[in-house]
C-alpha cells in the first residue's frame, strides 16, 4: 500500500480530479485499481496470444502491452469527468432559467437551490450538497466556494460564480445569470452549426470506409479465391466480419462522442 501512496505523489491533480468525476476512493486506492486491472488484462491478453501461437516468447511483450494498459485506465477518470460535463451541459440552460424565474418570482435563494436539487438530477447534485453545506453551518458563500471546486464544467461554475459575485457585490443574481445564459445558448447554438457541418464529410467517409470498401473488398476476395482455387475456412469469414463490425462500432463512437452534449 505505501507504493500507491508515493505513486499517488505523482498525480497532485489526482484527488480533485476523483471528486469532480465523483468517484468515492482515495488516489493511492484508485492507483492501485489501476494498476492490478493493467496486469490482469496484460496477463490475460499474453495468455490468449501463448494459446493461439503455443510460443513462451509472446510473455516478452508485457513491458510494452502494461505501460499502455495502465495509462489507459489511469485515464478512466477523465472520462468520468466528462461524462459529468455532458450530462450538466444537457440541464444547464433549462436549470438556469429555472433558477432565474425562481429568484425573479421572490423565492429565497435557499428555497431556489432547494428546488433545484429536486428538480434536476444531474445539476441538482450539485446544489443538494450546497444546501447540506449550508445546513451543517456553513455559509453560503463558503458552500459556493466549496461546490464551484468540485464542479468540471465550466458552465456550471460560471453560473455559480455569477451567484456568488452578485451575493458580494449586492447585485441583482437574475441580471447577471441572464447574461451568464445568454452566453452558454449562443456557445451551444455555434457547438451545433459546427457538428452538423462534420456530420456530412463523416458521414461520407463511414459510407465509404465502413460500408462500400469492406463490402467490395470481401467480393473482390472470394471471386480471387474461386480464381486461385483457394480454400476459404469459415474462421477467415468471421474474422473478417467481426473486423468490419469493429471498423463500424469505431465509427459510430466517432460519431456519437463529436456530438454536442445539448439536445438538438
Amino acid at each position: 500500500m505505501e507504493f500507491y501512496k508515493v505513486l499517488a505523489r505523482q498525480f497532485p491533480d489526482l484527488k480533485l480530479k476523483l471528486l469532480q468525476a465523483r468517484m468515492h476512493e482515495t488516489p493511492d486506492q484508485y492507483l492501485k485499481k489501476s494498476f492490478m486491472t493493467a496486469i490482469f488484462l496484460t496477463c490475460g491478453l499474453l495468455f490468449i496470444a501463448f494459446t493461439f501461437t503455443e510460443k513462451l516468447t509472446v510473455f516478452l511483450a508485457f513491458p510494452f502491452i502494461f505501460p499502455v494498459a495502465f495509462v489507459y485506465f489511469l485515464h478512466y477518470v477523465d472520462l468520468k469527468i466528462e461524462k459529468v460535463k455532458k450530462e450538466i451541459s444537457r440541464e444547464i440552460v433549462y436549470a438556469g432559467r429555472f433558477l432565474i424565474i425562481e429568484v425573479e418570482s421572490g423565492v429565497p435563494l435557499y428555497e431556489a437551490f432547494k428546488n433545484m436539487a429536486r428538480n434536476y438530477e444531474t445539476i441538482g447534485r450539485y446544489f443538494q450538497e450546497l444546501v447540506e453545506r449550508v445546513d451543517l453551518g456553513t455559509s453560503m458563500e463558503d458552500a459556493l466556494n466549496e461546490v464551484i471546486t468540485l464542479t468540471p464544467s465550466p458552465e456550471l461554475r460560471k453560473m455559480l460564480w455569477q451567484i456568488l459575485n452578485s451575493m458580494r457585490t449586492g447585485g441583482e443574481i437574475s441580471h447577471a445569470l441572464n447574461s451568464v445564459f445568454d452566453q452558454v445558448v449562443r456557445e451551444q447554438q455555434i457547438a451545433v452549426t459546427e457538428y452538423g457541418r462534420k456530420l456530412n464529410p463523416m458521414a461520407m467517409f463511414y459510407m465509404m470506409i465502413a460500408i462500400i470498401v469492406p463490402s467490395l473488398g470481401t467480393i473482390m476476395l472470394i471471386v480471387l479465391a474461386s480464381f486461385l482455387g483457394l480454400d476459404l475456412s469459415i474462421a477467415v469469414y468471421l474474422v473478417i466480419a467481426g473486423l468490419i463490425g469493429f471498423m463500424q462500432f469505431m465509427f459510430l463512437a466517432v460519431i456519437r462522442s463529436s456530438r454536442p452534449p445539448m439536445d438538438l
